[in-house]
């Protein structure tokens, strides 16, 4: 076993240990189908707890999104990232003005590979994520067959408030829904409002009732 491999099952048994992380598959099977999960987004934790959600057998192949100048700041950061977790990093802006961000994202998804994404672009505090972003858009019409899977992490924003470095152990849970897609002449617009309400949906009872 690599160094990598073993700080990977290290950090998803620490993920555990910290948040008691539980994986509720609501809408869909955890099966080796390839996938887009995309999620809110309040915390630079968010990706290793879907990550620590998911099986072992689906980690391989279920690569997070990670922002370039965040995560390449430093070797630690890099070699968590690329070695450990095999994310795919992404500009959050453009060099020049042909540059396209969604570039790496599509090469992943061409090879097979599932992706977790974060549409809202950026954190936040909110309850309520904020507007998505056009890059889901954009993925899913290049790519119709793969599932999309609204995911929503509840209680992180707790567990690594924005700011901070080192977690408060709190419970946590991450609930998968059910798939979607584009629908016949559905624009961006609908599209993007229906995907945010699909993840917004997934949120436990008692949160959407507070």
């Amino acid at each position: 076993m690599s160094l990598a491999d073993f700080a990977g099952l290290f950090l998803s048994f620490l993920a555990r240990l910290i948040t008691g992380t539980q994986g509720h598959w609501k809408g869909c099977p955890p099966t080796a189908e390839q996938r887009i999960y995309f999620a809110n987004h309040q915390s630079h934790f968010d990706w290793v707890l879907i990550w620590a959600a998911l099986p072992r057998e689906l980690r391989a192949q279920t690569r997070p999104i990670a922002a370039r100048d965040y995560w390449t700041s430093s070797p630690f950061k890099q070699w968590l990232t690329q070695d450990v977790f095999n994310a795919i990093f992404v500009s959050r802006t453009r060099s020049n003005p042909d540059e396209d961000p969604l570039e790496p994202l599509v090469e992943a998804l061409s090879h097979g590979d599932s992706l977790v994404i974060f549409p809202e672009g950026t954190r936040s505090s909110k309850g309520d994520p904020q507007p998505f972003k056009a890059g889901l858009y954009h993925l899913a019409e290049q790519f119709p067959d793969v599932q999309l899977i609204p995911t929503w992490i509840d209680n992180v924003q707790r567990v690594m408030p924005k700011g901070e470095v080192v977690p408060v152990p709190i419970l946590c849970t991450v609930t998968f829904g059910e798939p979607m897609q584009i629908e016949p002449g559905e624009d961006k617009r609908a599209f993007l409002e229906r995907a945010r309400a699909a993840v917004m949906a997934q949120r436990p009872v008692q949160e959407r009732a507070t």
